[in-house]
């Protein structure tokens, strides 16, 4: 197991918000990361439309919070590199390829957009889009349209049939 101790202890501080109650020690083959005591996560950071897919916590927990971690620290290792750390772990803790691999794709393009190139090339940041892209297209954009069209065609039959109710 790439932590030190094998339970998570955590706090809740918001609605979607919680800190470390105690230091999480992650010892990987050549790096070991500390994430302090107080330290603030969301978990997996998930856009509530994307849970039905990815959950905010699960098995990638840790990951999560390590990523979080990293990501708010940029003087320990660049968001890049945080991201492949994130992908590193994720296999580490035993997530699926195929999750991991979603996982992976959703934080390299939020790193992308979000920090316009920040860390890494340009061509670095093409050969990123040209690997997420299939990704996102077929395990993310198909599915959320199909779920979307189906709640839609139930909330009209839902509309449709509301007469109906007395």
């Amino acid at each position: 197991m790439p932590f030190k101790d094998p339970f998570i202890d955590l706090l809740q501080v918001g609605d979607t918000e919680f800190e470390l109650a105690a230091p999480e020690t992650y010892v990987g083959k050549t790096d070991t990361f500390i994430v302090p005591k107080g330290e603030g996560t969301d978990l997996a950071s998930v856009p509530i439309g994307l849970t039905w897919l990815i959950p905010r916590y699960g098995r990638y927990t840790r990951a999560a919070i390590l990523h979080d971690y990293l990501w708010s620290h940029p003087e320990l290792i660049s968001k890049s590199d945080a991201d492949g750390v994130f992908r590193r772990v994720l296999r580490e803790l035993g997530v699926s390829a195929l999750r991991r691999w979603t996982m992976w794709a959703a934080v390299r393009l939020a790193s992308i957009l979000k920090h316009h190139g920040a860390s890494g090339t340009p061509l670095k940041h093409w050969l990123s889009l040209l690997v997420l892209w299939p990704t996102l297209i077929a395990f993310v954009a198909i599915p959320t349209v199909v779920v979307y069209v189906f709640t839609f065609l139930y909330k009209l039959a839902e509309w449709a049939l509301s007469p109906f109710d007395s």
